[in-house]
């Protein structure tokens, strides 16, 4: 049996070692941290991200399934200015018709679990100090920490943006700053439309979650950001003006409020070298914006386990299946968050009158382009 060992425990790393194991490998995942359990508020899982989730444990009680039960479907959605005024409106209707599911919204240490409990057992508090990536004649080995080796003919780099094993090997992929810091958290209210909302060089989004809870996040240009730990009020205050419910959201929020400056990934040159084949956020880091972090690094997991052999040149295969589109998503993702944030009155009005003027047609094949097309088969897992 081919060995591989996943470096990372992420919603990525345990998404690839699922699907290797399904595959016939024997994985070992490590962790540095002891204590591997997801952080975060909500998580909107796209259709893309099921039907990946569908393959990696299909049936009534797989992880896709699982994943839909725990959440709740966005009955609305789109695009609003701060005061409310709608300027683009998803047809959730139809998405689920073209794509066999709408946007199932959960809480993300929900999901994470569900993926722990389906995975292979975690290594916890070991951390990697460096990879011999092998080659054709002789596996991998992974050296941790505490000196030990971990030999294998597959090694999945699924340690996140600041992978340690990119930068050992790909140094030129660094993370991006991109001057902005989203905002994430729970509120205790029951939200009766979704959907994100953009003006004064602000956005919010809102997105219903089970149990009478709302997922809210906002991002904001990391310059405004005070120092110290607690900026709810500074929050409150910031978003004051917007539409209903904002400011009810932020009234009942249960939790801590997460606060992170946001990055991007600057392209590594390839995605595999040796026997190191990067996976998630270690190839192809991108904002939030798009709301496919995930789903990619899903997809990521899915085509790796299918693409990859106990011969490192299959590992182009994989690269050639995933790195245009998954760059594809990181591109319009970044560029969807800085439009979002324009706050030049001419500007900001001359993107309002785009987005509204576009035809729903044209958004809807816009989605489809990043969303896919389910196969037959896809479809039949899911409905």
């Amino acid at each position: 049996m081919a060995r591989a060992v996943v470096v990372g425990a992420g919603l990525g790393g345990l998404a690839g070692a699922i699907a290797l194991t399904r595959h016939g490998w024997d994985v070992t995942v490590l962790e540095r941290r002891f204590a591997p359990d997801e952080v975060g508020a909500g998580i909107a899982v796209w259709p893309n991200a099921l039907r990946a989730l569908d393959v990696l444990g299909p049936g009534p009680t797989g992880i896709g399934a699982q994943a839909r039960a725990a959440g709740t479907v966005e009955v609305g959605g789109g695009i609003r200015t701060m005061s409310g005024r709608w300027l683009a409106r998803t047809d959730t209707a139809d998405l689920r018709r073209r794509h066999g599911d709408g946007v199932v919204v959960l809480r993300r240490p929900d999901l994470h679990a569900m993926l722990r409990a389906a995975a292979p057992e975690v290594a916890t508090g070991v951390g990697v100090r460096r990879v011999d990536p092998g080659d054709a004649t002789r596996p991998a080995v992974v050296h941790d920490d505490a000196g030990r080796e971990h030999p294998a003919e597959l090694v999945v780099a699924a340690d996140g943006l600041r992978s340690t094993i990119r930068a050992a090997v790909w140094p030129e992929a660094v993370p991006r700053p991109t001057g902005q810091t989203a905002f994430r958290l729970v509120a205790a209210h029951d939200l009766a439309e979704g959907g994100e909302s953009w003006g004064d060089g602000a956005l919010v989004g809102l997105g219903p979650l089970p149990g009478a809870r709302t997922y809210l996040y906002a991002v904001v240009p990391t310059a405004e950001v005070p120092a110290g730990d607690d900026h709810l009020p500074w929050l409150r205050a910031r978003l004051a003006g917007w539409h209903s419910p904002i400011p009810s959201v932020l009234d009942a929020v249960e939790g801590p409020v997460l606060v992170h400056a946001l990055e991007d990934l600057r392209p590594p040159r390839s995605w595999h070298h040796g026997r190191i084949a990067l996976l998630g956020d270690a190839a192809h880091a991108m904002t939030p914006n798009l709301g496919q972090g995930a789903a990619q690094a899903f997809l990521d997991a899915v085509a790796l386990a299918e693409e990859a052999t106990d011969h490192p040149a299959s590992l182009a295969a994989y690269e050639a299946r995933r790195r245009p589109g998954a760059e594809a998503v990181a591109r319009r993702s970044r560029r969807a968050g800085v439009v979002a944030l324009w706050r030049s009155p001419l500007a900001v009005a001359a993107r309002n009158a785009l987005v509204a003027a576009l035809p729903a047609e044209v958004a809807a094949a816009g989605l489809d382009r990043m969303l896919g097309t389910p196969t037959p088969h896809q479809e039949e897992m899911s409905s």
